[in-house]
């Protein structure tokens, strides 16, 4: 009776936040498979705005975890830069004092292709 006793007081429930039902973890899958390029972040914004109560660390947990070796969702910032370095461009305007103490105005722009 001692024995039975002291194990039911040892795996009682415990006091904290509720766990996340089963609706709203196939919820938080669906969304994130539906929608690659939406983070835990966007995902939590909108269950927010259907009404349901969760945190952004609950959806961050539920939301599947990429494969090895599967491509990203969206492209990273060294294909962009690839991909767009040839039509970009950096421009500076600036002033240049004279030593008659007059003021040029300068406007450089230089297209990354060549640089």
């Amino acid at each position: 009776m001692g024995f039975r006793l002291f194990w039911r007081w040892k795996s009682r429930s415990r006091v904290g936040r509720p766990r996340a039902t089963l609706e709203l973890r196939a919820l938080i899958r669906r969304m994130a498979e539906a929608n690659p390029t939406w983070g835990a972040p966007r995902i939590h914004g909108e269950l927010l705005k259907l009404g349901m109560e969760v945190g952004q660390t609950t959806v961050a947990r539920y939301m599947p975890r990429p494969r090895k070796g599967a491509p990203k969702p969206s492209p990273t910032w060294r294909n962009f830069l690839r991909l767009h370095l040839a039509e970009s461009a950096g421009m500076d305007f600036f002033v240049i004092p004279t030593a008659t103490f007059g003021v040029l105005l300068g406007f450089v722009v230089v297209s990354h292709r060549d640089r």
